[in-house]
């Protein structure tokens, strides 16, 4: 089905930080797949371990105990402070599974119409429930009618949370990205997760986070929520987790733990052993490799090259991230810098029109950060300088 409006180049394989294309030509990949491949493409471990577990044993199903997932469940709540997991295939997927947890939590209270308070400028998904939690209407016209239950709130505003708290009773949760990806890499003032958190347990809502794209290190933490010192009952996570092979996950915590049982939800595919296998062998090269620390400091000097080199330049806004989800916002539209970047056979992306967002792979090395400034920055000046 034509859903997608497909860049001129196909890939066919890639090694670290690079893609080779079908003609030979080799990319220096700063999207990481969007925020998948945070070790790379063709990761050794990874492979081998993918290897060994296909020919093994792929699927059983989860009519059966599964030793893979067991293992990597005892990992990820022991990382991110959380109790239980329920593994499936994709974010929209592990938020599809924070939302069900939120309306059973609400229906235990007696709340016949549970709410849950989501953020202008959100992603959450594409599924029917995760697309009518999204804070974006371009995505959501020509599907209505939206899934009910969802009250939308100013991202970063505490007071607008307030209100919501003062007017509406039948509220459950609070679904939040610590930072809006497809927003534009919106990062929300040093308070607010805080003040979000306080706010849960005045009024004993859950709070929810979406981890998928910030999740895995790529924050500069094993979770960005870290960065804020608080404990969510719920976090999502997918993307990166097993780098490039299918699995999302719901963990969950306190209140929230418990809530779903024995037939409330389920998967076919979800937490199978091969990508189980990937996401221990992911989780096992940050651990060793200290990735997180390096997506910090990584992320700091990229951020400081390219607030130096793009000093001046009139069309820039502002440059700003954490770790290594980086936006740089523009004045204006800027979706043809992609296509420049991708003549110059470098892969970025463009998000909320005007912020060109690199998400590059955790395992990059200063090197190819230097080359990654050279080749963006002339790019972005050369287009602001136009009329």
């Amino acid at each position: 089905m034509g859903t997608y409006t497909r860049l001129p180049v196909a890939f066919e394989r890639g090694a670290g930080v690079w893609l080779w294309d079908t003609h030979g030509e080799r990319y220096l990949d700063a999207l990481s797949g969007i925020a998948v491949c945070g070790l790379g493409h063709a990761h050794p471990q990874v492979a081998q371990s993918l290897a060994e577990q296909a020919a093994t044993l792929v699927h059983t199903s989860n009519l059966y105990e599964v030793p893979l997932q067991t293992r990597l469940a005892e990992r990820l709540t022991m990382l991110a402070g959380m109790q239980q997991v329920f593994f499936c295939n994709s974010g929209a997927e592990a938020n599809e599974a924070a939302i069900k947890i939120a309306r059973k939590y609400g229906h235990a209270r007696g709340i016949a119409v549970p709410t849950v308070v989501v953020a202008d400028g959100s992603f959450h998904g594409r599924t029917l429930a995760t697309l009518s939690a999204t804070g974006n209407r371009k995505v959501q016209a020509g599907f209505e009618p939206l899934v009910q239950g969802f009250t939308r709130v100013p991202y970063d505003d505490l007071d607008a949370l307030r209100r919501v708290a003062e007017h509406q009773r039948d509220v459950v949760a609070v679904l939040l990205e610590p930072v809006q990806g497809e927003g534009g890499i919106r990062l929300p003032s040093a308070d607010y997760l805080a003040g979000v958190r306080a706010l849960c347990d005045q009024h004993h809502w859950l709070l929810m986070l979406d981890e998928v794209q910030t999740g895995m290190a790529r924050s500069g933490r094993w979770f960005a929520f870290q960065h804020a010192g608080i404990q969510p009952e719920v976090i999502t996570l997918a993307k990166g987790l097993g780098n490039g092979v299918p699995i999302g996950a719901c963990l969950a915590h306190g209140k929230a733990a418990d809530v779903l049982q024995a037939g409330n939800h389920a998967t076919t595919f979800g937490g199978n052993p091969l990508a189980c296998s990937a996401a221990l062998a992911t989780l096992d090269v940050i651990e060793q490799q200290a990735l997180d620390q390096r997506a910090a400091q990584l992320g700091t000097s990229l951020l400081s090259g390219l607030r130096e080199r793009l000093v001046g330049c009139a069309g820039v806004v502002d440059i700003r991230g954490l770790g290594l989800l980086i936006g740089i916002e523009l004045d204006r539209p800027c979706a043809e810098l992609v296509h420049r970047a991708l003549e110059r056979r470098l892969l970025i992306n463009v998000t909320a029109d005007r912020v060109v967002r690199l998400l590059p792979p955790l395992i990059m090395s200063d090197e190819d950060a230097t080359l990654l400034l050279d080749t963006l920055c002339p790019l972005i000046v050369d287009f602001c300088a136009q009329a």
